[in-house]
This record gives structure tokens, sequence and C-alpha cells, in this order.
């Protein structure tokens, strides 16, 4: 059968998703906004199907075009490889998207190992939290993404990457930090946590609730590094990544609260499309 649409034409269209008009798409792929206009019409007429909604001067996606979008995203993702197929110099782009715990803590001497190794190669980081590294990833939107939360996307394979160790920590001078405390006493505190959606906060929950019941009060934070200052601070208790709350415990200013709890320990995963070729860039980095 032949084929009645082209990876210039997917191109224009992937695009117009990202500028949202026609005129600025053009200006991306390096055509005239009428070399533009017809290929995305060429695009729509190969598919008998309208690919977004005119809303004034710009082009809102419809149910069509977030159907097609990832899956251009993927074809022109294997364009490129193949281009690069066998050019053992290009240079590597390589797009990622970690938590917020991973991209702060753990990923960046994975990628400065990586950078030294491929000096020429370009490496984009998005930080965002877990759910937002799903979405990322199961758009095309980036290579592989790293998440600290459990993941259950039909479209998403997961790997296991590496173990964490939470930590239940308080300000040295708080009343939970003066001695063994009991579960009930430590259901009732003020709680200091990372928003919904975050992965930290869902596995936080998963560990702690069969053991204190419930928290009483939760204040959210949407990152990290805010809520370890806070509570060391004096403001309630929170539990973190050892990576996260470390410096703090090794000056004294936090301590970890003497609770009878398991050891607390979560999995870190790596995640991919699933129908994402494995780059030359994806292979060299998972190698570090």
């Amino acid at each position: 059968m032949a084929l009645r649409l082209s990876l210039r034409e997917l191109e224009v269209f992937v695009a117009v998703t990202e500028q949202g008009t026609v005129t600025a798409a053009a200006g991306q792929v390096a055509l005239t906004q009428s070399a533009a206009s017809q290929a995305l019409a060429a695009l729509e007429t190969g598919l008998a199907a309208p690919l977004f909604d005119r809303v004034g001067r710009r082009l809102v996606l419809n149910e069509h075009g977030r159907l097609l979008l990832p899956r251009a995203r993927a074809m022109l993702d294997a364009a490129q490889d193949m281009q690069r197929l066998f050019d053992s110099e290009a240079a590597m782009h390589l797009r990622l998207a970690a938590s917020t715990t991973i991209a702060n803590y753990l990923l960046p001497e994975q990628i400065a190992r990586f950078q030294l190794q491929q000096p020429q190669a370009r490496v984009e980081l998005l930080v965002a939290n877990t759910a937002d590294v799903v979405e990322a990833v199961a758009g095309f939107k980036v290579d592989m993404g790293f998440i600290e939360g459990p993941c259950h996307h039909p479209d998403i394979v997961v790997e296991p990457w590496q173990d964490d160790i939470l930590v239940v920590f308080a300000a040295a001078s708080h009343p939970l930090a003066q001695g063994a405390v009991s579960l009930s006493r430590l259901a009732q505190a003020q709680w200091v946590l990372r928003e919904s959606g975050s992965g930290t906060r869902e596995e936080v929950e998963r560990l702690l609730l069969p053991h204190v019941g419930g928290f009483a009060q939760v204040m959210e934070m949407g990152h990290s590094e805010a809520i370890k200052r806070v509570v060391a601070a004096g403001l309630g208790v929170s539990c973190l990544s050892l990576h996260v709350v470390q410096e703090l415990l090794d000056s004294g200013q936090v301590v970890a609260v003497l609770a009878p709890l398991p050891a607390l320990h979560r999995p870190l995963y790596r995640i991919h499309h699933k129908d994402k070729s494995q780059t030359r860039g994806m292979l060299a980095f998972n190698r570090m």
C-alpha cells in the first residue's frame, strides 16, 4: 500500500502542536508559512481526518491529533536514529525527565560521568513530579524517565534502577526528637509532606500508613528542599529520602525520629515508552 504521509508532514504537525500556529511552526522547521500550511493540509488529507480545532489564530489538537501525536514523535525519533545509524561521530542528543529527588541528588553524578565520556553529547533534563514524568515519557517528549513512585501506564516499560532509604525526621529541638515516640503520637504530629502526584508522597503513604493509620495534620509543599528546611526550623515532622536530609543529619540540625517502624526502603525506577527505540545516547547513558 502506497504511503499517504511523509516525515516532513509529521515534522510540521509536531511543530504546530508545540508552537500553536502554522507561522511559528514554519520557523521551527525552516519552511515558509505557505509550505508548512500545505504540508499540514496534505497530512490531514492523507489521513482523511482533521487534526486540529481552529480557535481564533491558534490550532488546538483534537481527538485525532492527540491520537497521532505520540506516534508521530516516535516515528520522527526513529528517523533521526536511522539517519545517525552509521555515523559514529554524530553528537548524541539525550532527553531525560526525572522526579525532583532523583534530579537533584542522584542523577547529576551520572549525567556528569556521561558528559565527561561524551563531551559532544547534548543532555536535556526535565524536572517534574512522577505523574508528569510518566506523561512526558508516554507522549515521547523525552527519551526516558526516572521516577520515585510506581507507574501503571500500559505503554510504559518500567525497570528497577536503584534502591532508596527513607527517614522520618524532625528538628533536633522538636519534642518528637527527644526520645522514643509511639506510633499514635507520630500519627498526631504535624506532618510536612510532598504534594499529591509526587512519587515521594505516594511511597511515604504506602510505607507509613499501615503503621500510623493516618496523618492528623498535613501541610503540603511542592519541593523536598523546602520541606527539609521548614522541618529543620522546627515545624513538624516529615519523611524524605536519606539523600535529601543526609547533610542536615550530619550537622545535627535534624535527627531521625525513634519510632517502632520497620526500615523504610523504596525502589526507584527507570522508564521508557514500549515503542521507543533504544538510541545510542540511551544505551551509553545506561552504561554509566
